[in-house]
């Protein structure tokens, strides 16, 4: 079959096209022909080995997708061939080869149903981002509870994936929600997705214009895609009791920050990990993300879709800063 092999860790620039071997599945597995697969950022931090697996080579990324059952291993009996499946959390793409390949092997346990009104192209894009703004909104209240409807929620890199998602998670849960992109056009974008408030991260007034927005409320709660300098400056925001949850680093590593702003308002920093998960444990969830959407009348947002061909341009498109989800049609 063909697939992007990884010979190395040098970057998703260094993915080739070829041919390997056929995967066959085991007990509890399925194997699916891929029909489309979707890019995350953290497939091109596993690349350039910045991300804790460090799976044996060649490797195949790819962690999300929507594919036909072709054959079920032993004791499988949630699906059956000709099934069309997306694929939640699990450990394709990461320790196991993944889905930017005509055939995938996953656990049977991991996959679920198209939601109604969805296109295959939504489905293979959403699980992981919305699975990730889930844990980031939710891992500071009662375990898998949503925060207090009327707080105020800041999402960073709004425009990516998670950001897309924390934006329609957080105004399903009653929040009021302020959102960061630096481009005009997803400013508005965002808007029509229901952010209340956006702002350019750019701006010198970033700060102040946040805040007089607000007034006299304060940030409760940011979900950050991007760190860098854009970290200390939504500390600034936060008001007593603050809480970060950190995603992403696309804006690089946190160089100078001041852990003395954390104490007198009490803030709290924690990282999210949606492979935390357990595969139960994301099924249930994601029926629950799956209902707000629908109540809300808003469904994944697709970016571009490349051809299978097209792999590397689909990369140097996430890198460049998408409006969603980047996708690869890998077959019919």
């Amino acid at each position: 079959m063909r697939a992007w092999l990884m010979d190395s860790y040098d970057g998703v620039e260094k993915l080739r096209l070829g041919e390997t071997d056929e995967p066959a599945p085991g007990p509890g597995e399925v194997l699916l022909k891929v029909l489309w697969a979707a890019l995350n950022p953290a497939d091109a931090f596993l690349a350039q080995a910045q991300y804790p697996a460090k799976p044996p080579l060649p490797h195949i990324l790819g962690r999300d997708a929507v594919g036909e059952v072709l054959a079920v291993g032993e004791g499988v009996t949630n699906v059956r061939p000709g099934d069309v499946a997306g694929i939640l959390r699990c450990e394709v793409g990461v320790t196991v080869r993944g889905t930017l390949a005509e055939r995938v092997v996953a656990p049977a346990d991991a996959l679920a149903p198209i939601p109604s009104g969805w296109t295959p192209e939504e489905m293979a894009g959403a699980p992981l981002v919305f699975l990730t703004a889930w844990q980031a909104l939710t891992q500071w209240s009662t375990p898998e509870a949503p925060p207090p409807a009327g707080e105020v929620l800041l999402v960073t890199g709004a425009s990516g994936g998670v950001g897309v998602a924390s934006v329609l998670l957080g105004k399903s849960m009653g929040l009021t929600v302020v959102a960061l992109s630096r481009s005009a056009s997803k400013r508005e974008r965002l808007r029509q997705l229901g952010a209340d408030c956006v702002f350019d991260p750019a701006s010198p007034d970033l700060r102040r214009a946040i805040l007089r927005s607000l007034d006299p409320r304060k940030v409760d709660l940011v979900v950050d895609n991007v760190a860098g300098p854009l970290f200390s400056q939504a500390i600034s925001v936060l008001g007593y009791g603050g809480r970060i949850s950190t995603v992403g680093r696309s804006g690089g590593v946190v160089r100078e920050f001041n852990t003395a702003t954390l104490f007198f308002r009490r803030i709290r920093i924690g990282g999210v990990a949606a492979g935390d998960y357990s595969h139960a444990t994301a099924q249930t969830l994601w029926k629950e993300i799956v209902a707000r959407l629908a109540a809300a009348g808003r469904r994944p947002v697709i970016d571009r879709v490349f051809l299978f061909e097209e792999v590397p341009a689909a990369f140097a498109r996430l890198a460049g800063g998408p409006m969603g989800k980047v996708l690869v049609r890998v077959a019919e």
